[in-house]
C-alpha cells in the first residue's frame, strides 16, 4: 500500500512567520512516517512548509497515486497549536483533493482533535485524536482489512451519519523505542539555503521530550497531554550527531515545551555532548523556576545553549497567579540575571489580555521588560483554546470569531477590560518602547566605552530613531481607547 504523508502548515500563508525566514521541517510528520515505514508500508512525503498553496499537492497525487493520504501536523511546532484558520482551510483543500484522487484520508492535528466534525464535512475518513504513532500502527492494517474501527483507541470516524469517538489512547512512555524521524524523506536544501542567506547559519529542530506536567490554565495539550516523557540523552545526542554528519547544521532548536525538566538530564546531556566532542549551538524553552535549580544554567552553557525562551507572560503577580502559572516575578528577574551572567541570551514570551487584566498589570509588564531588557520578546494576547480551564472561563463572552487567521492576527476573541483594537496597538507600542530602550542602552555603552559601531549597532540606533515618533503616536491611540 502506498502512503503519502503531508502536513498543513504553509509558512508562506503566514506572512509574519515567513518574514522571519526561520523555517523548520515538519518533525512530527517525519517521525510518524518513520514509524509507518517500519511497518513495511511504502511511504513518501509532500512537505507543505515551503510551498505556495495547498493545490500544489494535486500533481503529486496524480503522479504517486497513493492509497492513503495522511495529513499529520507537526505537534512539536507551536505554530500548529494555534489552530489558525488559514491553515485549516489549506487542510480542507488537501482533504478534498485527496478524495478526488481516490485516497483514504486520515488527519492528525490539534485542530482536528478539537473540531473533528469540521474535517468530516470536508471528506476526511478518520481523525486521529492525540498522539498518533501507535494509533497508526493499528489503524492502517484495520482499514486495509476493512475491520471494525471501534476498538482502536484515539480516533474519531463516521459510519453513515453517526460519528464515533473511541477511548483516548495513553501516550507513549518509552520514547527511545521510537525510530529516528525519516529525515531522508524531506529535502533540506531549501531550508538550509534560506537559513544561510538570512541568518548566516543553518538550524534544525530536535525533540527531546513530549508533554508538560504543569497546568497553566490557558495552555491546550490536545496531542501529548499533561504527562512528561523524556528521551535518553544518549538517544538525543545520537540524532544530533547523525544530523551534523549528514546535513551540517550549525544550530538546533530543541522544540520541547520544557527542556530538561527531569532531574540530572541536562547534566547527562552535557556529558554525552562532551564525550562525542560535538560543537553546536542550540535554543530551548524553559521555565524560570527550573533554571534556578542546582547547576542547570552552567550545564546548559557548557552544552552549547545560545538562547533560552521563558514563559514570562506578565510582570503582574496577580495575573501569573490567575493563570495558575506557578512562577513569580522575582523568579523571572533572578533567572534573567543568571542567564545574562553566563552570557546566554534570554527571550520572553509575553501575554496580554488575560481575564481581569487592568492598566496597572500592563504597566507592570512593561516595566519588567524595560528593567530586565531580554534579548528578544514575543508578544501574544490570550487565546481561548477548547479543552482549557481558561476557555471554560470565557466561553460565554466569546465573540463570533474564535480562531486567528494567521499568527499575526492577535485578536482578543472575548470581551475583556479593553477592546481588541486596544491590544492590537498595545502589541506595537510594547515593541516600539522595547526597541527605543535598546537604542538608548547602546548609546550609553558607546559613550562610556567608545568603539567603532558595527552594522548591528547602527541598525539598533536606526530602529530607535524610527520608533520614537511611532511610540508617541501609539501612546496617544492607547489613551483614546482606554
Amino acid at each position: 500500500m502506498k502512503i503519502l504523508f503531508s502536513n498543513s502548515y504553509f509558512y508562506k500563508l503566514d506572512p509574519k512567520q515567513w518574514r522571519f525566514r526561520q523555517p523548520y521541517p515538519p518533525l512530527g510528520t517525519l517521525l510518524a512516517a518513520a514509524v509507518v515505514r517500519k511497518e513495511s508500508f511504502d511511504v513518501e512525503l509532500f512537505d507543505t512548509n515551503l510551498r505556495d498553496n495547498p493545490l500544489e499537492i494535486v500533481p503529486v497525487l496524480k503522479k504517486k497515486k497513493p492509497d492513503f493520504l495522511i495529513i499529520y501536523d507537526d505537534g512539536f511546532n507551536y505554530l500548529t497549536k494555534m489552530c489558525l484558520s488559514v491553515m485549516r482551510e489549506a487542510a480542507f483543500v488537501m482533504i478534498q483533493e485527496g478524495k478526488k484522487s481516490g485516497c483514504t484520508v486520515l488527519i492528525a492535528s490539534s485542530d482536528s482533535t478539537d473540531h473533528y466534525e469540521k474535517y468530516f464535512e470536508q471528506g476526511a475518513d478518520v481523525v486521529i485524536r492525540g498522539e498518533g504513532e501507535e494509533t497508526l500502527r493499528e489503524l492502517l492494517p484495520a482499514m486495509i482489512s476493512k475491520s471494525d474501527l471501534a476498538h482502536i483507541q484515539g480516533i474519531a470516524f463516521k459510519k453513515g451519519n453517526v460519528t464515533f469517538v473511541t477511548a483516548q489512547r495513553l501516550v507513549i512512555r518509552d520514547l527511545d523505542a521510537l525510530p529516528l524521524p525519516a529525515w531522508d524523506l524531506v529535502d533540506l536544501t531549501p531550508y538550509k539555503q534560506i537559513w544561510k542567506k538570512h541568518h548566516g547559519y543553518f538550524s534544525l529542530n530536535i525533540a527531546t521530550t513530549r508533554g508538560c506536567p504543569f497546568k497553566c490554565n490557558w495552555c491546550a495539550k490536545p496531542i501529548y497531554g499533561n504527562r512528561y516523557n523524556v528521551r535518553s540523552p544518549e538517544r538525543v545526542v545520537e540524532e544530533i550527531q547523525l544530523l551534523m554528519n549528514h546535513y551540517q547544521p550549525d544550530h538546533f532548536w530543541m522544540c520541547d515545551d520544557i527542556f530538561g525538566l527531569k532531574p540530572g538530564w541536562v547534566q547527562q546531556f552535557q556529558a554525552e555532548v562532551e564525550k562525542r566532542r560535538l560543537n553546536f549551538y542550540f535554543k530551548i524553552q524553559s521555565r524560570v523556576d527550573l533554571l534556578l535549580q542546582d547547576d542547570t544554567i552552567k550545564s546548559l552553557k557548557a552544552s552549547g545553549v545560545d538562547t533560552v525562551w521563558v514563559g514570562a507572560e506578565s510582570g503582574s503577580q496577580k495575573i501569573l497567579d490567575a493563570m495558575d502559572k506557578g512562577t513569580t516575578v522575582h523568579q523571572i528577574q533572578e533567572a534573567t540575571h543568571l542567564l545574562k551572567q553566563h552570557k546566554i541570551k534570554v527571550a520572553f514570551f509575553l501575554q496580554f489580555g488575560y481575564l481581569g487584566e487592568l492598566k496597572e498589570d500592563i504597566e507592570a509588564t512593561m516595566k519588567m521588560v524595560l528593567d530586565l531588557m531580554p534579548d528578544e520578546i514575543g508578544i501574544s494576547v490570550s487565546y481561548p483554546l477548547p479543552g482549557t480551564k481558561f476557555y471554560e472561563m470565557v466561553k460565554s463572552n466569546l465573540t463570533e470569531k474564535q480562531n486567528w487567521i494567521d499568527s499575526n492576527d492577535l485578536s482578543l476573541m472575548f470581551q475583556n477590560t479593553y477592546t481588541p483594537a486596544f491590544y492590537k496597538i498595545l502589541h506595537r507600542y510594547v515593541h516600539s518602547r522595547y526597541r527605543i530602550e535598546r537604542g538608548l542602552r547602546q548609546i550609553k555603552q558607546w559613550v562610556s566605552s567608545p568603539f567603532v559601531p558595527g552594522l548591528k549597532t547602527l541598525k539598533t540606533l536606526a530602529s530607535m530613531v524610527y520608533h520614537t515618533p511611532v511610540t508617541i503616536f501609539h501612546r496617544y491611540q492607547l489613551k483614546q481607547l482606554q
